[in-house]
């Protein structure tokens, strides 16, 4: 049965017959049905002018994050304080843009928990709890995120973790219908990325790819839930009918002899997703190969069309319009997922409509979003994979970048040099303002990679990858790196830009105020001067931030919010703060004065010591865990955890008892897997081993 909780204090006074004036009264189930069931593409679009409200993920429907409001400027930041915050009562990833109509907050914690806040007072309306079972945690790369939700017409929509699309009703957080999104359930989907509504349509896309799957982008009736069309991402088995003629396009770009289909192939639409109303264009950002190599999934080469890609679709039908292939043949798990923004730029003179990008592989795109036309393309960090783009808007690739004989850099690697961190743009500055980041990492392929074969080295091999590449095979060369950056995309260059001490920092929103608003890993919520990145403001957040600020007027006062709570990929692992909470939703006011919430000093034990090993044993040991435990985990004693604790500083009663948490352990309820299928007896002394082994030749250093 499905955890349903509900506070709603007023409603119940509503029914005990307090007066007809009392129906009024903001936050009651009445008022929220009536402001929620306004929103529309109409009032998206209408708000969009003023920008009071925050109704869908990107503020408006080109995905831009800049907002109107100026009560908040350059001249008055410094006043802003805590109005209130809010326990999200999670302790994995919190990825959520909150958002806000006429006070009511809809925001999403980790497992896919909805909140329905109200902003008035910081009370809980309603939570719902979609009951993913914790125990398919290890089905999805990049931690146990919601990146949000959509609102129509009085519902909020939901994807959960394990590939439901949920309708709730707004006003009371009941389910109003669900629908399972997942085609094939032998394999590991995952919904990660918040839902869009498009005229009347819920689309949702899904991730896997490291898991051996295919993508495609799913389009529901918002009232019904009955699915309207389907667009896959990549073609399947060219031995049956393709869905239709983008599909027998892609189709040429692949070699079978790889028999591609059998690992998925990738090319899931995980994240971003953007319309244009007047062109009646839906644009979709496609994801990585499965596997990584593509010298295993298509051995004779090919662009492996629409992985890495901009693909147009018409909303109505999910038809294939046009697409832009960012990284052809993808080789490095360099995804297009990343947040696009629509923009309208004068470009050589003449003005352009134009899609901004800055995925993975390190490049600043801009492309025509009327015909899907590469513009120009300009590296924005550090890149070694390519020197540039040829004038047809084809990288012109280093020759050195594919032949991953032996271990190597590669930069960006598939942390990406901007993740699914928001990048937001200013029309008043000409400003994109996006989250630069380099987290090292050396790639080899792996010859005799066999699709679903679990052999130790493998990497996470027996929990489903399949990347056909070693992973750190030896130590990356390459420095970390995290920055702020503010791009100019018409001169293609860098206008200013701010050192973090960590990659893996907070999406962006800016405002007419001349600000630019940002959450760090280093656990702070800043404020700098958008055109020339002057800091004006900081506050602490206790724990390193990921999701991007928002900002919104309730009752003629502007208010700024951002959900906290460290976590994905890279945050299971690492971190660059000394303490830890729940999740939190900050919300700051100028003027605000509430005391803040207690967060605790991270708990760390000292270095593992005193674990009884045999150390012949390590060597297989250092396999076994690479296959089973490192990207959860880290590296024992060199990591120091993230939301997962490191096990080089465990209690040593726990890694002498390391049989009784991996096999049907006590952390399943919070995500671990069972490896009862996965591991021996044998098998777990030898990880013991290498913990322990780790511990000690880290300790003189």
């Amino acid at each position: 049965m499905k955890k349903l909780h509900t506070v709603l204090a007023l409603g119940a006074l509503l029914c005990l017959g307090a007066g007809p004036a009392a129906a009024q009264d903001k936050g009651t189930p009445e008022h929220i049905k009536a402001v929620t069931a306004r929103v529309d593409g109409a009032f998206i679009r209408a708000n969009a002018a003023k920008t009071n409200d925050w109704p869908s993920h990107g503020l408006d429907y080109a995905e831009t994050r800049f907002s109107k409001l100026d009560q908040i400027t350059t001249g008055n930041v410094r006043e802003l304080g805590l109005a209130w915050s809010y326990n999200l009562e999670s302790t994995r990833g919190v990825e959520a843009t909150p958002l806000v109509v006429d006070g009511i907050m809809y925001v999403t914690a980790s497992w896919s928990v909805v909140h329905a806040i109200d902003v008035r007072t910081g009370r809980k309306l309603w939570s719902y709890d979609p009951q993913v079972d914790k125990s398919k945690g290890f089905r999805g790369c990049c931690d146990v995120v919601n990146r949000g939700v959509a609102l129509y017409q009085g519902k909020v929509f939901v994807g959960a973790y394990d590939g439901r699309l949920i309708a709730l009703d707004a006003a009371t957080g009941q389910p109003v219908w669900e629908k399972d999104t997942i085609v094939d359930k032998t394999k590991s989907y995952t919904i990660t990325g918040a839902p869009r509504v498009f005229k009347g349509k819920v689309i949702i896309g899904n991730g896997g790819a490291e898991y051996g799957v295919r993508g495609y982008v799913t389009a529901y009736d918002a009232a019904t839930g009955e699915q309207k069309w389907r667009w896959f991402t990549v073609p399947g088995d060219p031995s049956k009918p393709f869905e239709d003629a983008s599909m027998a396009k892609a189709a040429k770009t692949w070699d079978p002899s790889g028999k591609y289909w059998e690992a998925g192939g990738g090319g899931t639409a995980w994240d971003t997703l953007a319309f244009d109303p007047e062109l009646n264009l839906m644009y979709v950002g496609t994801g990585n190969g499965s596997p990584w190599a593509r010298s295993k999934r298509s051995p004779k080469g090919g662009d492996n069309l629409y992985l890495a890609s901009i693909v147009a679709l018409n909303p109505d039908t999910g038809q294939y319009v046009w697409h832009y292939q960012q990284t052809p043949g993808d080789n490095w798990d360099y995804t297009s997922t990343q947040p696009m923004i629509l923009a309208d730029l004068k470009i050589n003179g003449k003005p352009r409509k134009v899609i901004l990008h800055a995925p993975k592989n390190g490049f600043f795109f801009v492309i025509d979003r009327t015909n899907g036309k590469f513009i120009s393309a300009k590296n924005f960090v550090e890149v070694n994979w390519a020197t540039g783009y040829d004038k047809k808007g084809r990288p012109i690739e280093v020759a050195a970048a594919r032949q991953n004989e032996k271990p190597g850099d590669s930069i960006p690697g598939p942390f990406g040099a901007h993740n699914w961190h928001s990048m937001s743009f200013n029309p008043q500055t000409g400003l994109a303002y996006l989250p630069a980041q380099n987290i090292p990492l050396s790639l080899m392929d792996d010859k005799a990679w066999k699709f679903n074969e679990n052999k130790p080295a493998r990497p996470h091999a027996a929990l489903g990858w399949n990347t056909a590449m070693f992973i750190n095979a030896e130590p990356p060369k390459s420095k970390p790196m995290g920055r702020l950056v503010a791009w100019d995309p018409v001169a293609q260059k860098e206008a200013w830009g701010v050192e973090h001490v960590s990659p893996w920092n907070g999406g962006t929103l800016t405002t007419a105020g001349n600000l630019v608003f940002q959450g760090t890993a280093d656990g702070r919520l800043v404020a700098y001067n958008a055109k020339n990145g002057e800091k004006l403001w900081e506050t602490a957040t206790g724990t390193g931030v990921v999701a991007a600020p928002t900002t919104y007027m309730v009752d003629g006062k502007q208010y700024v919010s951002v959900a906290v709570g460290w976590g994905g990929v890279y945050g299971l692992a690492a971190r660059a703060t000394e303490r830890q909470g729940p999740g939190t939703v900050y919300t700051f006011v100028i003027g605000g004065n509430a005391p803040k919430p207690d967060f605790v000093q991270y708990r760390m034990d000292k270095l593992l010591q005193g674990v009884k090993y045999d150390p012949a044993k390590v060597p297989e040991g250092t396999l076994l865990y690479v296959s089973n435990c490192v990207f959860c985990h880290g590296v024992p004693g060199v990591d120091r955890g993230g939301n997962i604790p490191n096990l080089g500083y465990m209690n040593a009663s726990m890694i002498e008892n390391l049989d009784k948490f991996v096999f049907k352990g006590p952390a399943m309820e919070r995500g671990m897997p069972d490896f009862s299928d996965k591991l021996s007896m044998e098998d777990v002394e030898k990880i013991k081993a290498f913990i322990q082994g780790t511990a000690d030749a880290v300790r003189p250093k």
